[in-house]
């Protein structure tokens, strides 16, 4: 790619950013990232850290639509909706149980996959082999239930992770307590996906790649971005808290504040907030050298450098709603029933914003209606494991070069 090309700014310096920033320079591009919070911020910080490779189960499944009422009268429920939002994520929630109609479903997987599956690939090739041994360890994933049968959920899993071709290994409970000394004797069976993995610490993960991309000859701005302008004859005006600067391509990696810059272009997207909490435990006293996700409870926890993360459920109710910390005590209280004997003392509670679409897929490509204008959101509960690829894929759009992928199954046209 030559060196003349013009330059390209980056909005937002999070995962999917940074990784589209990393490929874009890499190639030859000028970039520049605008972000007003240094690396990591927003979900790129306090994510569960999990990055699922062989993972192909979208979030919305059939028999969703029965449980929303459940969902809007249980404050502390795996999924909460507060009341006073409902009319405005309606529209959103309308396509999310679209989305988990059978037929989708497979379509949904399918994209899922073969995205996914370049995760590690894509990391190693971004972080080098020495920053991927450090961060990153690719050594399974364990899903456990606290009951004897199979529910129809895991059921449903199961035959994605077939039709993918996934490699997996039932646990049954002797299998549970000789990996994870303490586990509950309430936890009944599980499942190894040995394709999985996780990072230690995220926050450090995000620090490497900003440090790549600079290295790289990108550059990140603290700033805010406030509007993007329109250029008579093409391009974009980009106003900022603090500046003012012009760009032919702009890629927007936002995150859940994406369509608050995307809104006034008339672009829209079925981008939803999904607030997401964790608990961190620095001295939790537990031996665990891979993540488990309690399926059962919709919560996960990761054991990282600082301590043992504790993370999930979802929240719909916006950007400016304060946190509920009532929602971080219950995981305290899932880990504890667990764990029983894990140490929860000195814990620390963080809520972030999870830019999810209705169908689990990211919004990845150019603007219809705005020529060099691209978008790279939408990566929900899969940040981590999404965002190097697509910011591979992206990257290769703005060149005009092969993607390895069929870029249709993410483009932001599927919603019309």
């Amino acid at each position: 790619m030559p060196h003349d090309t013009p330059p390209i700014m980056v909005v937002g310096a999070g995962v999917v950013g940074l990784s589209t920033a990393l490929y874009l320079s890499r190639s030859g591009r000028s970039v520049t990232l605008l972000d007003p919070l240094p690396p990591p911020g927003g979900a790129s910080f306090g994510n569960a850290g999990m990055i699922s490779a062989d993972t192909a189960v979208p979030i919305a499944l059939p028999g969703m639509l029965r449980e929303v009422p459940s969902w809007v009268l249980d404050p502390l429920g795996p999924l909460a909706i507060r009341p006073s939002y409902l009319p405005k994520a309606l529209p959103w929630l309308l396509k999310w149980i679209a989305a988990g109609r059978m037929p989708r479903v497979l379509e949904i997987s399918d994209a899922m996959r073969a995205m996914h599956r370049e995760s590690f690939a894509c990391w190693r090739e971004m972080l080098g082999q020495q920053n991927f041994s450090d961060l990153i360890r690719p050594v399974g994933q364990v899903h456990v239930w606290e009951s004897e049968a199979e529910t129809k959920g895991a059921a449903l899993e199961r035959r994605l992770r077939e039709r993918q071709g996934i490699e997996s290994q039932v646990l049954d409970a002797n299998d549970l307590r000789q990996m994870f000394p303490g586990i509950s004797e309430a936890v009944k069976r599980g499942v190894l996906m040995p394709g999985n993995g996780y990072t230690v610490s995220p926050q450090r993960l995000v620090h490497t790649l900003h440090a790549l991309v600079v290295e790289a000859g990108g550059r990140l701005l603290p700033e805010s971005v406030m509007k993007i302008l329109p250029r008579e004859g093409g391009g974009y005006d980009i106003m900022t808290n603090a500046g003012f600067h012009h760009a032919t391509q702009i890629v927007i990696a936002a995150g859940a504040r994406a369509t608050r810059l995307l809104e006034p272009l008339g672009i829209r997207v079925p981008l939803e907030t999904e607030r997401g909490y964790h608990v961190m435990l620095p001295n939790h006293g537990l031996s665990l050298t891979t993540t488990i996700s309690n399926k059962s409870r919709s919560f996960g926890v990761t054991p990282m450098e600082h301590g043992l993360r504790v993370a999930g459920t979802v929240e719909i109710a916006g950007l400016d709603a304060p946190p509920d910390e009532r929602r971080a005590k219950a995981l305290i209280a899932n880990v504890r029933a667990m764990f029983p004997a894990v140490n929860v003392q000195e814990h620390r509670f963080w809520m972030g914003f999870r830019p999810s679409t209705p169908d689990s897929l990211p919004l990845l490509g150019e603007a219809a209606s705005h020529p060099g204008l691209f978008l790279a959101v939408g990566h929900g509960h899969f940040g981590m494991t999404g965002g190097p690829p697509s910011g591979r894929l992206v990257a290769n759009l703005i060149n005009r070069q092969a993607t390895g992928l069929d870029a249709a199954r993410y483009s932001p046209a599927r919603f019309g």
